[in-house]
């Protein structure tokens, strides 16, 4: 998740001097971001060889690290905040990692590409799977394990314990209230313990 407008929508979302945990955090823009524009620190989670050369390049903390291994180098609530921005969708143990994500940072934040917006409903009614900015790969190549929507991720918290503090889409930079499940291309959520 690399535009700006989006970058923006999920940095409001995080306290002012936060110490963040970036699970998955690719090339490390967000966290740079956050540290330029909101005074964080901490640090990002990448398995990929490249973005962690990337994120050593932009000057962000990285470790290299498998999420479907757990977070057990950390510490209970050693972070203020712990992002999953388009990570969920590459995960084997996604409730496992949202416990564990609830157990090390107070706040949790998550975005992921909806797969219920309307052009990917109509899309799967034509016969075919939905391929779109936020969804960018054939069905045979891509890297997602798994697909969700807003009203899935809220099921999902639920189950795990999860209070939802904030909920809401975002569609081109956009932030969508109303029937977010249905017209906003990417799901977010703030969430405690």
């Amino acid at each position: 998740m690399s535009d700006l407008a989006t970058m923006e929508a999920v940095a409001r979302l995080v306290p002012e001097g936060s110490r963040v945990l970036d699970l998955g955090c690719g090339d490390g823009a967000l966290l740079d971001h956050l540290q330029a524009s909101r005074s964080c620190s901490g640090y990002g989670i990448e398995i990929d060889d490249a973005n962690v050369l990337a994120c050593v390049r932009r000057g962000v903390n990285v470790i290299q690290l498998n999420l479907d291994e757990g977070l057990a180098i950390f510490e209970d609530a050693s972070f203020d905040v712990v992002l999953h921005i388009d990570t969920l969708q590459h995960l084997r143990n996604t409730e496992v990692v949202l416990q564990e994500t609830a157990r090390v940072g107070r706040i949790g934040i998550v975005a992921f590409p909806n797969f219920a917006h309307w052009p990917n409903r109509l899309s799967i009614a034509r016969g075919r799977m939905p391929v779109t900015r936020r969804l960018p790969y054939q069905w045979y190549d891509t890297p997602n394990i798994r697909v969700g929507t807003f009203a899935d991720f809220e099921l999902l918290a639920l189950r795990n314990g999860l209070r939802i503090q904030d909920k809401f889409g975002l569609q081109d930079g956009r932030t969508v209230r109303a029937l977010p499940n249905l017209l906003a291309g990417t799901a977010v959520f703030k969430f405690s313990r």
